[in-house]
């Protein structure tokens, strides 16, 4: 069983709680997103696998997921690189925010989020249960398709997102 930190607003850790249920009461935990580009400023989109338990199908950032009880969020975004995309490369930390949105099947993401940027330009060999297809695509590209077909992207991309281009590029 998978457990999620439940911190407050200043990411002071309160205990666990199983993610699952986290995500049904949109109590408020710690995750993660990897933003990945490659030499030419394009980013590594990932398209979810559809077996995923939310957010099936849709379009997101490079990984995400939920640091364990005493890891860190840095070592947690490289093991889940390594385990999502089938790579690992220098990232660095470029800011956390907090944000809450609803997501489909009644679950509802209530996140604070530590945001990694990194470059990377070699093989990727994604997990098929994590993943069904990935794109490196010009950042204008991707703002303008999620602005056209916002229902192709995952809820907290769209956020997040939007955060990276005002906060790093």
């Amino acid at each position: 069983m998978e457990r999620v930190v439940l911190v407050d607003e200043n990411d002071t850790p309160l205990g666990t709680m199983e993610k699952m249920e986290a995500h049904e009461k949109g109590v408020l935990h710690r995750a993660f997103s990897v933003f990945i580009f490659n030499s030419n400023g394009k980013m590594l989109l990932q398209q979810r696998a559809f077996s995923k338990y939310h957010s099936g199908g849709l379009w997101t950032n490079t990984c995400c997921s939920h640091p364990r009880e005493n890891e860190t969020t840095i070592d947690a975004a490289h093991r889940r690189l390594q385990e999502e995309m089938g790579f690992d490369c220098e990232i660095s930390k470029e800011f956390d925010f907090i944000y809450k949105k609803e997501l489909d099947k009644g679950l509802t993401e209530h996140e604070l989020d530590h945001v990694f940027i990194g470059e990377y330009e070699g093989e990727i060999n994604f997990n098929t249960e994590e993943v069904c297809a990935y794109i490196f695509k010009p950042v204008q590209e991707v703002l303008d398709d999620v602005k056209q077909f916002p229902e192709k992207y995952t809820e907290w991309f769209k956020i997040c997102l939007n955060e990276v281009v005002k906060r790093v590029l």
